[in-house]
């Protein structure tokens, strides 16, 4: 046995409540060791007279390791446990000491594991309309153009045309309006915008005034506009938060620019001197752009300003949730400070961020709810686009993905194939519509949300930044409606149970991927060949998706597109 392979940590991701009285245990082993692993465990207090033992069952297996778990009802909210591992028919135990021969239950309470005590503000919360929403992402100045009246002095291309990284197409949040039946028929539940606030770009996280709408998109009176209307179909409004840099245009920054070292907003930046020279950067910024300094967000003026800003959209607009722009470069301690504050006004508002690494460190239940996850994205890009992965070692990532946190987390994270910030993965496909529809059909039936980008509906292709946004073509005469079919049917599925609130397992069966989520007495079974040669029936760079019940078993989708 691989001892250096045991892995377990109390109160982790290893040990963790997703009740008040029921908590999730796992062990982490080696994928090559044959063993048999069993929970011994019991109350705190009593443990070294009254245990219980129950077998663990492999749940996950990555390239590595294979993770065991087992779910546990308590009476008693203060757990005691061990582990007894057999191999050979030879006993083992591993506690917090280790790998041992022998286990002293007399005198177990200096080294067995522990589940102190289950405290309720200590469990990570799930925000349950995450689990199993599909968000479709919005880059503002591309998607829609709603209001006729406006000044439109500042656009500077034609709608449609390929853009550079500083042109103007003319969307607003009256084209969003506009457009919230088609969002809705398609099977929409979310909506992520980009930026919305005062800024000198098309992209807007350069942000000079955070409390005013940039007049290229609106005004107040639209945001409010479009979040109750949106509501009303069941569709939830999340904003982006660019809470770790501004424009050098805020007020903030120009005093200090002005007054140097005797300014009052000089610590609320990170400055090399006794001014802040862009000619220069002499000041911490976004990357290497000195027109986006750095906020000090350990400064509690700072935290204090931000956290205002959080609040005053929720309260003012009501909306459902903030995405946070490099959210990862901001301190822990005002991440925890701004849950607190955003979760006390609205419980159910989502923070998501975009930290494109494990996270695990911001999602333990005091800051995030979720992130961006880059990480499958990768994952879709080797095996769907790259040929770097098999579906041994697909299913192997995808189960290495899902260990990075807890299954409550899980539930919540934002699955997504590309965004503003990459190419279109229709492109990195080379156009395969069959390819496209695998990859939202695998990103649908994994834990979490969905997140579709403007325009993967109707197969928008596109580069790296500026190209992947480009304007949402509204011709309908240039759309597949085959594919625009088949995509509808996909999105459907989120809806389902088994797929919101499942279990999953992925594995790798005959050249196939198979992912199988499991809720109650039922089951849903994907099955997706991306081979070159047909496979049990199912043809390359095809699907099926089989529903199992108590009594009945019903193929419920498969992909025909051409």
């Amino acid at each position: 046995m691989n001892q250096f392979a045991l892995l377990h940590e109390a109160d982790s991701k290893y040990c963790f409540a997703i009740k008040n009285d029921e908590i999730i245990i796992r062990l982490r082993a080696s994928k090559e060791d044959k063993i048999d692993v069993y929970l011994v465990y019991g109350p705190k207090y009593e443990f070294h007279n009254n245990r219980y033992k129950a077998k663990m069952k492999i749940q996950y297996e990555d390239s590595l390791y294979k993770y065991y778990e087992k779910k546990l009802k308590l009476k008693d909210l203060r757990l005691a446990y061990i582990f007894e591992i057999y191999e050979n028919g030879k006993k083992y135990f591993f506690c917090e000491d280790g790998l041992v021969i022998n286990y002293d239950f007399e005198n177990a309470f200096y080294n067995f594991y522990q589940m102190p005590y289950i405290n309720e503000n200590d469990r990570v919360k799930v925000v349950d309309w995450m689990q199993g929403a599909v968000f479709y992402q919005i880059f503002v100045d591309r998607f829609n153009i709603g209001r006729s009246s406006k000044d439109k002095s500042y656009i500077d291309m034609k709608w449609g045309d390929k853009p550079t990284p500083k042109n103007f197409a003319g969307g607003d949040l009256r084209g969003i309006i506009e457009k919230l039946d088609y969002l809705k028929e398609l099977g929409i539940t979310a909506i992520y915008l980009t930026p919305i606030f005062l800024s000198i770009s098309n992209h807007k996280y350069d942000i000079s005034d955070y409390k005013k709408i940039d007049p290229m998109f609106g005004d107040k009176d639209d945001l409010k506009e479009l979040v109750q209307k949106a509501h009303k179909k069941n569709i939830r409004i999340v904003l982006d938060a660019v809470f770790n840099h501004c424009s050098m245009n805020i007020a903030q920054f120009q005093d200090v620019i002005k007054n140097g070292t005797k300014s009052k907003y000089y610590n609320w930046f990170i400055i090399d001197g006794e001014y802040p020279e862009p000619e220069k950067g002499n000041y911490e910024c976004f990357a290497s752009c000195n027109y986006m300094p750095k906020f000090n967000t350990s400064n509690e003026e700072v935290q204090d300003f931000l956290l205002d800003i959080a609040v005053y959209w929720i309260k003012e607009c009501d909306i459902d949730g903030w995405r946070l722009d490099v959210s990862d470069e901001v301190s822990h301690d005002f991440w925890r400070r701004f849950r607190k504050a955003v979760k006390g006004v609205k419980s159910d508002c989502v923070i998501i961020g975009e930290n494109w690494h494990d996270a695990y460190t911001y999602l333990m239940g005091d800051q995030y709810d979720s992130i961006m996850n880059y990480a499958f994205t990768k994952a879709c890009l080797d095996y769907f686009a790259k040929d770097r992965l098999d579906a041994k070692g697909m299913a192997a990532k995808l189960n290495q993905i899902l260990m990075r946190n807890n299954s409550l987390i899980n539930s919540m994270m934002l699955n997504l194939v590309d965004s503003h910030d990459t190419l279109r993965f229709f492109t990195e496909l080379g156009c395969n519509k069959k390819k496209q529809l695998c990859a939202l059909m695998l990103a649908t039936v994994f834990p979490g949300a969905l997140c579709v980008y403007y325009g993967t509906e109707i197969c928008m292709e596109g580069g790296y930044d500026p190209d992947s946004r480009r304007c949402f073509n509204w011709n309908q005469d240039e759309w597949d409606t085959e594919f625009l079919k088949e995509f509808k049917k996909i999105l459907k599925m989120k809806k389902d149970d088994v797929i919101r609130y499942g279990t999953i397992t992925a594995s790798e069966k005959n050249g196939l991927l198979v992912v199988v989520r499991e809720y109650k007495c039922e089951k849903i079974v994907l099955e997706m060949n991306m081979t070159k040669k047909a496979v049990n029936g199912i043809e390359p760079f095809k699907y099926r998706v089989i529903r199992k019940g108590e009594y009945n078993e019903k193929k419920i989708g498969c992909n025909v597109a051409s």
